[in-house]
């Protein structure tokens, strides 16, 4: 398998499950204009990261991938131990991170999409901090006693970890949040997360 990634996007939470996993592959790291190069665009046609070559099958977006990794490797225990509940655990934690999580940042990275104004972008970005300080109490209050955001290692982790990292570099204040700040401790210190952050510049 090969993996196509961007250092820091969403994608490398797909490297980071890609280590968990156990499963052979390589990964190319592209910059933001090889995304838009002819030879990207004819793996991935909307010029975006993650993709996943498998054999003759290319696989997009994150979700769709993690699943796919999980599904492969299933001792990897990515996905759950097997049981349906398992799996819509890490299934919920996922969505989070990926519907609800993710789309609130965009005002941070991109405010001039909301609103063309230029002098209201510092009042779009403090109201996306403050919804984001707000909807990751919810991850903070699910890790109290817990080491991982569905209670078991999942590919939820990851993305979840990775948005974090988003808010440290956007300064969303995530202060008094102690049970995400020892998560962000765990996976900074795991093999797989330093191999993955590495790859991709990182660390």
């Amino acid at each position: 398998m090969k993996l196509y990634t961007k250092p820091g996007a969403c994608s490398t939470a797909c490297h980071i499950s890609l280590h968990w996993s156990g499963a052979p592959f390589s990964v190319q790291v592209l910059t933001a204009d090889e995304m838009k190069s002819p030879a990207y665009l004819a793996i991935n046609p909307v010029g975006a990261v993650p993709a996943l070559e498998d054999g003759d099958f290319v696989l997009t977006q994150n979700a769709a991938i993690v699943g796919y990794i999980a599904d492969l490797y299933p001792a990897s225990g990515l996905g759950g131990d097997g049981s349906p509940r398992e799996r819509a655990e890490a299934n919920r934690w996922l969505a989070y991170c990926n519907a609800d999580l993710h789309p609130a940042f965009h005002p941070l990275f991109g405010p001039g999409r909301f609103i063309a104004d230029e002098s209201q972008f510092d009042a779009v970005k403090a109201i996306a901090r403050k919804r984001l300080r707000d909807m990751y109490a919810r991850a903070n209050a699910q890790l109290d006693g817990r080491e991982w955001i569905a209670g078991f290692r999942s590919y939820a982790d990851p993305y979840l970890y990775i948005t974090l990292r988003w808010a440290a570099k956007t300064g969303v204040d995530l202060s008094g949040y102690d049970n995400l700040a020892a998560f962000v401790r765990r996976m900074d210190a795991d093999p797989g997360v330093q191999a993955a952050l590495v790859a991709e510049g990182l660390a």
